[in-house]
């Protein structure tokens, strides 16, 4: 069984009742319980976690080695600022998948670099809640594929880019 760690950064647990003409009116607990249903039909564990706190966040990451095949993560602010969270994705060596629930790019200008989606398969951003679920529907289909290929993040385009043989 698959197994996927979906990270929630700070100020999510906030969703329902800040910024809803930006985030809507979904709460945190409304899109772990859709992705709780859809991991039910695909067949996949999810660990599921929220924090305020960067170190926090950046210890769930390193402690993923070895028991998730993939992670999932709304770095929410963290994403423009967190080169820490970046460095312990790329040292567990394993898909990520970057959501955000806005769309970062017709935002403010600070919101629309991301220190994650350079190490990171995809990045979902703009579709609200059925963000996470088409992540974890991505990363599914791609810890399925058999054409994915291991290999260091940092030395690719993408991960899982097929290599050229010379």
């Amino acid at each position: 069984m698959l197994r996927v760690l979906v990270l929630h950064g700070p100020n999510l647990n906030l969703l329902g009742s800040r910024e809803e003409s930006i985030y809507g009116t979904a709460t945190l607990r409304d899109i772990d319980a859709s992705l709780r249903k859809l991991s039910t039909d695909l067949g996949v564990a999810l660990d599921i976690r929220q924090s305020n706190l960067e170190g926090e966040l950046v210890t769930w990451i390193q402690e993923a080695r070895g028991k998730y095949q993939g992670i999932i993560i709304n770095p929410a602010a963290y994403t423009h600022t967190s080169v820490a969270i970046r460095d312990a994705l790329v040292a567990v060596d394993m898909p990520i998948v970057e959501v955000h629930l806005s769309n970062i790019y017709r935002r403010e200008e600070f919101r629309r670099h991301s220190f994650v989606s350079g190490v990171a398969l995809g990045q979902i951003s703009g579709l609200g809640p059925d963000g996470y679920l088409l992540a974890l529907r991505g990363l599914c289909g791609h810890l399925s594929s058999d054409e994915r290929k291991a290999g260091p993040i940092g030395n690719r385009s993408a991960w899982g880019a097929k290599t050229r043989k010379s």
